[in-house]
Formats: C-alpha cells, structure tokens, sequence
C-alpha cells in the first residue's frame, strides 16, 4: 500500500488531457489541491465550471493550486464530454467506490462543490466554492478558514447604553462561550429566546456561560429591540463576523445555539439549543455529547445525515436487557470518539421521537428483543441490520466489523 497520503486518498493514477499520471507526480509540490465534485446533468455545476476554469487558467494554477474533477456523472461518456471542457485532472470515471468514499469522506450533499485538501491530504475547507466565489484570483490561497477566536473578534456589546466588553475580559470570565444565532422576525427564535434567558439567568450564567447574540435582524431597530430582550453580549448588528460565525459552526437555520470551550476555542456541541429544552437547570451543563446518544429524545439525531450510525432498538425489552445493552455499547464508542473515528452510537429504549421513523423507513417491525442497525444516510441512503438477538461486546464488534470489510447485506432506506 502507497505511503503517499494523496495516492492513498485519490488512488494510483489520475487522468491529464494527456492521459494517466501518477497521482504522487501530478500533485508533488502543490501548495492546494482542490477535489471538484461536479456533473454535466447537473445546471449549477454547468455555470460554475466556466468560471472556476477560467480562474484556474488565468491565477489559481500559478498560485499552486491544483484540481481534480470528482464526477457524479452517469455514464462514462458523459463524463468524457464535460472532462473535456476542464483544464485540469480528474479521477478516472471507472474508480466508482473510490468517487463514493470521497463524497462520503467530506460529506457531499450537493454539487458542484469544491473540498480543498494540502498535499499531506488533511482537510483545509469544505466551502471552497464559497472561499473562490469570494476570492477568484487566490489571493488568499489556501483559503484557510478562520479559528474559532479569529472569527470572533475583539469587541462585543453589553446592554443598550453602547457599553462593550473585550475577548480578554470575556474569556476571563467565561468557562463556555454561548453563540446565540437568532432574530426577532424568526417566530422559532422568539419562541425559544424568553427559554434561553430564564436558564441562562436562573441557572446558566452562574455555571459560567456567557452568550453572545449573533444577529439576522433586517435592521438596526429590529436588533436593538430584540437585543433589548436579552441580558447577555451580542456582535453589532450587520457585523460581518455574523457570516464568518456562520461558516464556522454550520450554521443552516434559526435559532442556532453553539458552545464553545472558553479556554481552548474548541467547539463542545452545534446544537445546545436542545439541551436548554431538555436540561434547563443545567445538571449535565456544558452538554458534552455523549459516547452513545438516545435516540428516543433525539439527542445527537444532527449525527444520523453525517455519519455511520449504530442503533439498537429496545422497545419491548426488559430494564435488564437495556442496562445489558448500554453497559455493552458504551466502551466501544467511548473508544471509537477517542480515536475519532467518524461513527455515531445511539440507543432507542422506547420508540419515541425520531425511532418510529427510523422503522419506518427500515422496515423493521418490533421482535420483542434487542435489534441493531447500521445506518449508512451518507452512503446513499443504505443501511444494514445485525443478525443477533443480544446485544453484547463481541456481537457489536462483528457487526461494525462485517460493516468494515463489506460482508453485509446492504438495503436501501425507504
């Protein structure tokens, strides 16, 4: 096996108008590479092409940034065809489980998009469309996105007189940064804000939590107004640092509520906003995820699109039964997170929340007994269930490992 982290991630050989080259040769030296996942059928693909071609030929390409064309194309010639209007590589078409491990690698959801990789094969960003749309000519190559703390900035709002507070004073006081992404004409947000501040000031704030208040109001009014409402710090309304937050914690709708370690900057969960439902004392504050979820609350249910899943379901079982299966499960994936590996563990002992769903697009009708599934919503969709009847250390272990060398039935949700 190739020690050349490219060569192992893209395979041996790439395609150049010229033909096959060594994937190891082709990208030695580039100081970016950039995997274009794309597709003649598809119209946004069509209109971007062009442009990130012309970018490419005219500034990217002496800049040291390479492309690799990933296609979702349906046959083979049409993969010829739109390859031929391209000025840079691509994966070879018949490398179909290859394409698909990178889709499911960098979570690609739709096209065109454009990962950018360094030359050890480590992740830069997986919004490189968004950072050339922003940067056409690659001034900023590699289009590094900001930290945690760069985003941030130096300066946020404290109550409605114009006083601030700066990050030194913040992190002084701070154990858990709170990113409140939120807005007064958003009928969630004004449901879930009048929650948020009763935890916060009767429970929260003591814990050490401090929110900042990241604004889509429509105008300055509208902010003032609302951020009236609330006892915490907020960015000033039409920052840009709103969309740099944004990028930074995935932010896809309103409210969002992130949290962040104060010392380290490292991100403890995107989706606080249901632990302040579920936990509105804070006994489990500041809400670490888990090893193993319950899927029956839909707690880490955002982890269900993006990774491989593990569920056992447990309705109709025994007390015993759902302790057996919890004490079984719980050291795999506090060792799977540990090595982080990208895996998710749920346990559902009841069949509520999202559980029913998941029967239902499974199939799978209650037994009586324990059941384990895999689900692989990356992988198209696909899922797989475990033949055992008891949930213990080594019939979870062969059913991750049957995952892992391709010897399950797969199924297809739906």
């Amino acid at each position: 096996m190739s020690t050349d982290p490219l060569t192992t991630l893209l395979g041996e050989t790439l395609l150049s108008k010229e033909g096959s080259v060594s994937t190891k040769d082709a990208l030695a030296g580039k100081k970016a590479i950039a995997l274009y996942f794309s597709a003649h059928w598809c119209p946004p693909c069509r209109g971007f092409t062009p442009q990130l071609a012309q970018g490419y030929s005219a500034h990217l390409k002496a800049k040291g940034l390479e492309v690799v064309f990933v296609s979702s194309d349906r046959d083979e010639e049409s993969f010829k065809e739109y390859f031929g209007e391209m000025p840079w590589l691509a994966l070879p078409y018949e490398a179909r489980d290859l394409k698909n491990s990178l889709s499911k690698k960098y979570k690609v959801r739709g096209i065109p998009s454009l990962v950018v990789i360094d030359g050890a094969g480590e992740t830069i960003t997986t919004d490189g469309r968004a950072a050339f749309t922003e940067d056409p000519t690659g001034d900023q190559l590699p289009w590094k996105p900001p930290t945690f703390w760069e985003a941030l900035g130096d300066e946020f709002l404290e109550g409605s007189e114009g006083d601030t507070v700066s990050a030194d004073e913040l992190k002084a006081r701070a154990k858990v940064i709170g990113l409140y992404f939120s807005a007064h004409w958003c009928p969630p947000c004004r449901g879930f804000t009048p929650e948020l501040v009763k935890a916060y000031t009767e429970h929260l704030k003591a814990k050490g939590l401090e929110i900042i208040f990241v604004s889509s109001d429509k105008s300055p009014a509208e902010f003032g107004e609302y951020f009236g409402e609330m006892p915490w710090l907020a960015i000033p309304a039409g920052d840009k640092r709103k969309d740099a937050l944004s990028k930074v914690f995935g932010v896809e709708g309103i409210p969002t509520f992130a949290l962040v370690d104060a010392t380290t900057g490292e991100t403890i969960t995107k989706n606080a906003r249901n632990n302040v439902s579920r936990d509105p004392t804070g006994e489990s504050f500041p809400w670490y995820p888990p090893a193993v979820s319950d899927l029956s609350v839909g707690e880490g249910i955002e982890s269900l699109e993006d990774e491989l899943s593990l569920v056992v379901l447990l309705s109709g079982c025994d007390e015993a039964t759902k302790a057996a299966a919890k004490a079984a499960l719980t050291p795999i994936a506090e060792a799977a997170k540990a090595n982080k590996q990208d895996t998710a563990f749920f346990l559902a002992p009841t069949d509520d929340g999202p559980v029913g769903q998941v029967r239902k697009l499974t199939k799978l009708e209650k037994i009586g007994g324990p059941q384990m599934l895999l689900l692989d919503i990356p992988d198209q969709g696909g899922y797989y269930v475990s033949p055992a009847t008891e949930v213990t250390a080594e019939t979870i272990v062969a059913f991750l490992e049957g995952y892992k060398a391709k010897a399950l039935e797969r199924k297809q949700l739906g």
